[in-house]
Formats: structure tokens, C-alpha cells, sequence
């Protein structure tokens, strides 16, 4: 997601003026010689998704890339384009609702969501020398080696849509070394959220979850219960889906995850994912929006300031 300041753009006589609100919240308005059309730039689209049905909930608008037109002398201009994308790493224990608020989060702001298992799978189906390389450890047992999986994640990081519409980085970086790795590269995230979950709920809401083998969708005995009989009677529970084995895996997620927030420590901000989803997403919504305007005005400052000094 790229975020656009609100910046308008109208060509009509052979003068040129520049008019800024004293409010670096307002528009900035600027008319530029030319002879013969004129165009404005509109900052924003409506998002036709909702998170309920409910008007009130709807998701809003949508950022798009920041639109700077510098006016280099009253007789030309030359036209950029700074986009400033988010990035962002999201984190949180088995059964904390990541994947859920991962779709809603790519659903308004068009992040190119990641997450290092489908990026594994991706490139030992395409055959790329990464992907080469973890397979031969996959096919011994052997778990991939961080420096594959962190190469893996930098040369899709550079890709041009992420490099264009921004990134959420799924339930990586798990370790302080991949975490360093990553570092080292000058990867780094504007904001890392963080799920925060009691073991209570987590483990109430594994040891409940159900799989239907027929449609591969997922249930809970408790919070999403199957439609009819004939589904309940089919449903199957997963081999680790047990209390002993979610709370092993409790134990190693938390051993890992206080290395990796200390390196993230000035970005983190938690997030209650115990609520209900759309509140839990409210929240993060509420968030990214802040930090959105916040990069815009930064943004939008610097440009400005820029291309009255040329």
C-alpha cells in the first residue's frame, strides 16, 4: 500500500503560483502554466469492501502512490512520483487469528502479503536455485537453513509490486537470527504487530478447531460450529490439535518470540486478539491509518520543501 497526500493539480493560464494552508493537514494547491488542457489528480478511491454489511463498518478509503508535481521553473515541469509503501511484520501464536487479520489487512491496503512457508513452496515449484537448494534439505529431513529462507525473502521483497504497493510480512522473522539476518540486509518494518493472546483462549481455541475433509473448510465446536448433522458427523481434529502438543508449541513461540521483539522493540505495538475479529481488526485498522498520515505528512514536507529549493 502507497500512501497519497492531498495534493491537486490544475492547468490553466501562463502564470505560476504556489499557495500552501498554513495546516500541513489541508491541500496544497498549485497551478502551473500551460496552453491548453487542464487535470486534476484526486487523492483518494472509495473501497467498495466492507468488514460486515454494515455501512458503518465499511473499510474505508483506500491510500494510493503519493503524486509530487515539482515546478522546476515558471517555464517547465518535470514530473515524480514518491511512493511511500508500508511495511509492516505481524506476529502471534497458533490460534491468535494472524491469518484472519492478514486477509483483512491485504483487503484495504493492498499489501503484498508474505509468509516464509508459501514462499518456500513457491520456490521449489518454480525451480529456482533457492528452492533447489531447500528441497535437498527437505528431501534429508533437515530443516531449510535461515540463510535460504532469509535470500528467499529478500529477492521477493525486491520485487516491483512489493517495491510499489508495500508489505506484511507473516509470522516472520521467528528467530533472533533470522531477525539479525534480515538487519543486516537493512529489512526492516515500520511497525511490528504483535497478537497478544492469553494460553487460556489459545488453547481453547486449537483444542476445538475441526476439519472437514470433504470442503477443507475449518470449524470450532464453540465459536464456528458445522451448519448440520451430516458435517458434524464427518469432522476431524487435526493430530496436534491436542492440549499437551499446543502447549509445547506455546512454549517454543514465546521462547523465540522475546529475542525477536527485542530487536523490533521501538516499532512493536500489541494488539488484544482476544476480541471478536472485526474489533481486533478495528484496532489494527485504526493503527496503520495513524501511521499512514504519518508518513504522508513527513512525505509531503520533505518533498515540498525539496522542490521549492530547486
Amino acid at each position: 500500500m502507497a500512501c497519497l497526500s492531498n495534493l491537486s493539480i490544475s492547468v490553466s493560464r501562463p502564470n505560476t503560483t504556489i499557495s500552501q494552508s498554513p495546516h500541513t493537514s489541508r491541500p496544497i494547491n498549485v497551478s502551473i502554466a500551460t496552453t491548453s488542457q487542464s487535470q486534476r489528480f484526486k487523492p483518494c478511491c472509495s473501497s467498495s469492501r466492507s468488514l460486515r454489511s454494515d455501512p458503518q463498518h465499511s473499510l474505508g478509503r483506500k491510500f494510493i502512490s503519493h503524486r509530487l508535481i515539482t515546478a522546476r521553473s515558471s517555464a517547465t515541469m518535470e514530473s515524480t512520483m514518491d511512493v511511500v509503501p508500508l511495511k509492516i511484520m505481524i506476529s502471534g501464536a497458533p490460534a491468535s487469528g494472524k491469518g484472519t487479520q492478514c486477509e483483512f489487512i491485504k483487503s484495504k491496503y493492498e499489501l503484498v502479503h508474505i509468509a516464509a512457508g508459501d514462499l518456500l513452496r513457491a520456490e521449489i515449484a518454480s525451480g529456482s536455485e533457492n528452492g533447489k537448494r531447500a528441497k535437498e534439505y527437505m528431501e534429508k529431513g533437515e530443516l531449510v537453513p535461515d540463510e535460504i529462507v532469509v535470500m528467499m525473502v529478500k529477492d521477493r521483497l525486491i520485487q516491483k509490486d512489493v517495491q510499489e504497493n508495500g508489505w506484511l510480512l507473516d509470522g516472520y522473522p521467528r528467530s533472533v537470527s533470522q531477525a539479525t539476518a534480515l538487519e543486516e540486509l537493512h529489512i526492516r518494518p515500520d511497525l511490528f504487530i504483535l497478537l497478544d493472546v492469553s494460553e487460556e483462549i489459545l488453547v481453547e481455541r486449537v483444542v476445538g478447531r475441526r476439519l472437514d475433509p470433504v470442503t477443507g473448510k475449518i470449524y470450532h465446536l464453540k465459536y464456528s460450529p458445522p451448519e448440520n448433522e451430516e458435517i458434524a458427523a464427518r469432522l476431524t481434529q487435526r493430530f496436534d490439535d491436542t492440549e499437551e502438543k499446543v502447549k509445547l508449541r506455546l512454549v517454543t513461540y514465546h521462547k523465540n518470540l522475546e529475542s525477536v521483539l527485542s530487536i523490533y522493540n521501538d516499532v512493536i505495538v500489541k494488539v488484544d486478539g482476544s476480541l471478536p475479529k472485526e474489533e481486533v481488526f478495528e484496532r489494527i485498522d485504526a493503527i496503520l491509518s495513524a501511521l499512514c498520515q504519518k508518513k504522508l505528512k513527513t512525505d509531503s514536507t520533505s518533498s515540498f520543501a525539496t522542490g521549492v529549493a530547486h
